[in-house]
């Protein structure tokens, strides 16, 4: 007898779990030939709350954590990816890459997060600064992340564009909620498991698959989010996305590269969902730079 295949079943990621969409609703994700490779959950408003919820709790854990303690999260995120190599190697292929693109992808998705990696301690001395001031005090400008951030994922690189717009959110400290694109969602999805198993705390990453025309308004107008990162060329939805914005004063930020590019990925990224802090310190009053208290 012909063993049957046991097919996987694609959920979404929320709070380090795998649920269903409560929607009940899925899509058929199909190759270049019209031959359909996967069923992807079609989530919705709730899932996209439920996610919220879950990146709000997680932030104050996470970007309370040490930098080093990040970067070595990254780093191990990156060890789990070069572990399945072979299998997102597949799956980008399935999806209509040549070999040899699939690999550079992967290998390239791996690097990208060991680059984030060595940024995590190093950026906020970067652009930290000591500001001039007239007076008895010192004052310091530091960077700290923005909070909860949404993510519309680059929808034309399914894991290098994710993996390049995804870490440096993480690097800051910030927490998210990411829709993958819609044709480009298997590896992402399967990236989901990737994080779930490499020591990143439960609700830091929360994935979600979709449409983004039903998505985007509840991505850009929620007010438990701090900001949203659209990595999307559709001029409507980007003013949709800004207007929205508006109602609770989140960044806006937009993100068009060529991920495939070593200079898509720099710091500025990560500066792009940091607020700028600054701290007055006294002085004594004989000058001799000793705090007063």
């Amino acid at each position: 007898m012909q063993r049957i295949n046991v097919l996987k079943t694609y959920k979404i990621f929320i709070n380090g779990q795998f649920p269903r969409t409560e929607s009940g609703r899925y899509y058929e994700l199909r190759d270049k030939r019209g031959t359909v490779i996967a069923n992807l959950c079609q989530s919705s408003k709730k899932d996209f709350r439920n996610a919220v919820v879950a990146a709000r709790t997680a932030f104050p854990g996470w970007s309370g954590r040490a930098a080093f303690n990040r970067s070595q999260i990254l780093y191990r995120v990156a060890e789990m990816l070069e572990g399945r190599h072979a299998q997102f190697t597949e799956e980008l292929i399935a999806q209509g890459l040549t070999k040899k693109k699939a690999v550079e992808e992967v290998s390239k998705s791996v690097d990208r997060l060991i680059y984030y990696s060595g940024w995590c301690d190093k950026y906020a001395s970067v652009f930290s600064s000591v500001n001039p001031v007239s007076g008895p005090f010192h004052n310091f400008s530091v960077p700290g992340p923005s909070g909860v951030v949404s993510l519309i994922a680059p929808g034309d690189k399914g894991l290098l564009g994710l993996v390049s717009t995804l870490a440096p959110v993480l690097a800051g400290g910030n927490t998210c909620v990411v829709l993958a694109g819609w044709n480009q969602a298997l590896a992402a999805v399967t990236f989901a498991e990737v994080l779930a198993t490499s020591d990143l705390p439960a609700g830091v990453v929360n994935l979600l698959t979709g449409s983004e025309e039903e998505l985007l308004t509840h991505f850009s107008s929620h007010m438990d989010v701090n900001a949203i990162v659209y990595c999307g060329e559709n001029a409507t939805s980007k003013k949709i996305a800004m207007e929205n914005c508006a109602t609770n004063v989140k960044r806006f930020v937009e993100w068009n590269r060529d991920w495939t590019k070593a200079e898509s990925a720099d710091p500025y990224l990560i500066m792009d969902l940091q607020e700028i802090k600054t701290s007055w310190m006294p002085v004594d009053d004989h000058g001799s730079g000793q705090n007063r208290y």
